[in-house]
């Protein structure tokens, strides 16, 4: 693929997306629309299991998972033995806090103002058991995550940094590689949400300087649902404790004794969806066939024009913070809550998201917000399909 998208490049993706011809998609940060070589991947090897029997297609399948490890790996700049396949990003994170161990009382974990409220919930209950604490990092003048404040708030007693790269509920991109640079020079554990950025903007995870970061295959990278990504950097392994393994992240040694695997696959299971693995293994193939710096270059064209289009709607008030931006578009219509105008679209064949406080609960009651309307975009997105959102968001906000 070309270095940037031109309209005949994604007019060729749009045409091996069937979604595409169906509905108007906005909601690519929920789950984006699969292409057909993904979708019949999965397909093949649900045959393949029909054909064969599911065990003896297993052979194709463990390759498949290979497959996507390595791209992963390469996707992320890591090791394939870095790279963990997981059944969705809060999975596979939850999994790698859930292996830090013990909290002791006194203990601290410092998160982003806008960290997801699922590894919020993770965090919560850990912290009530043991009396540690969650402590939010300041936001700069522009909203987003502090790194002078982080350092100021350092001491003995923090355990973990947690930072949600990509908010959930706007555009912000929060400066990942900057806290990394704190997190390291006082050894601190550093945990990435990125469920968000993979696929959506180049990640470096050497760059970023995390211990652990995690990712989901149903979002930017097109892949299907019940698939994620988590890498751990390989010499911070030895920190993790999985509270569950089984024969494949802890395998039996000639003794019989149970030894934990000294790669990522610790966080396996021994029962995967191999043909999920195949799908992930395309869509991961496909996004770096086409390009993450191109993917970035269109979905921030795209989503700059149409912040500054919502911006001129009577009514609309536009809610992304930061300087640097994502594909993820945050807005409110006054008199009208997102749930109705999430309705109001969908019945007229366009799909946005609506989300509550619950999805990044400090970021939106310190800013006095109940729920956002919000559309995220894709490399698939095309002008026409923005002009027929505002063309129909114009229309709700004039009722």
């Amino acid at each position: 693929m070309p270095a940037s998208l031109s309209n005949a490049a994604v007019a060729a993706l749009r045409a091996l997306t069937p979604g595409t011809r169906r509905i108007v998609h906005f909601n690519h940060a929920g789950a984006s629309l699969p292409s057909s070589a993904t979708v019949d991947a999965i397909h093949a090897h649900l045959i393949r299991e029909a054909d064969m029997g599911p065990m003896e297609a297993g052979v194709a399948g463990r390759e498949q998972s290979e497959r996507a490890r390595a791209l992963a790996a390469r996707l992320l700049n890591a090791q394939p033995a870095e790279i963990a396949l997981t059944t969705g990003n809060s999975t596979g994170w939850g999994a790698a806090f859930a292996a830090l161990g013990a909290w002791q009382a006194g203990d601290r974990i410092l998160v982003g103002r806008h960290e997801w409220g699922g590894n919020l919930g993770a965090m919560g209950v850990a912290a009530q058991r043991a009396g540690a604490s969650i402590d939010v990092i300041p936001c700069d003048a522009n909203g987003a995550v502090d790194p002078d404040a982080l350092e100021a708030m350092l001491d003995e007693r923090v355990r973990l940094i947690a930072l949600t790269w990509l908010p959930a509920n706007g555009g912000l991109i929060n400066p990942a590689a900057a806290i990394g640079r704190v997190a390291r020079r006082h050894g601190i554990p550093y945990f990435i949400d990125a469920a968000q950025a993979v696929g959506q903007i180049p990640v470096d995870v050497v760059e970023l300087g995390c211990d652990v970061l995690s990712g989901a295959g149903r979002k930017a990278l097109r892949g299907p649902r019940g698939t994620g990504l988590l890498y751990v950097r390989q010499a911070f392994l030895v920190n993790l404790t999985p509270p569950f393994t089984d024969t494949q992240s802890a395998p039996l040694n000639a003794r019989g004794e149970p030894v934990l695997r000294d790669d990522a696959a610790r966080f396996e299971a021994s029962e995967a969806a191999l043909a999920l693995h195949c799908g992930l293994a395309n869509a991961l193939d496909e996004a770096l066939d086409i390009g993450i710096d191109a993917i970035r270059a269109r979905i921030d064209g795209l989503a700059r024009g149409l912040r500054a289009r919502l911006a001129d709607l009577p009514k609309v008030t536009v809610l992304d913070l930061g300087i640097e931006r994502s594909g993820l578009v945050a807005f409110n219509i006054d008199g009208h809550d997102a749930t109705s105008v999430q309705r109001a679209l969908a019945a007229r064949g366009v799909v946005i998201g609506g989300n509550g406080a619950s999805y990044t609960p400090f970021d939106m009651t310190s800013r006095g917000l109940k729920e956002i309307t919000r559309a995220s975009l894709s490399y698939l997105t095309t002008d026409e399909e923005i002009e027929r959102l505002l063309v129909e968001l114009r229309a709700i906000a004039e009722r």
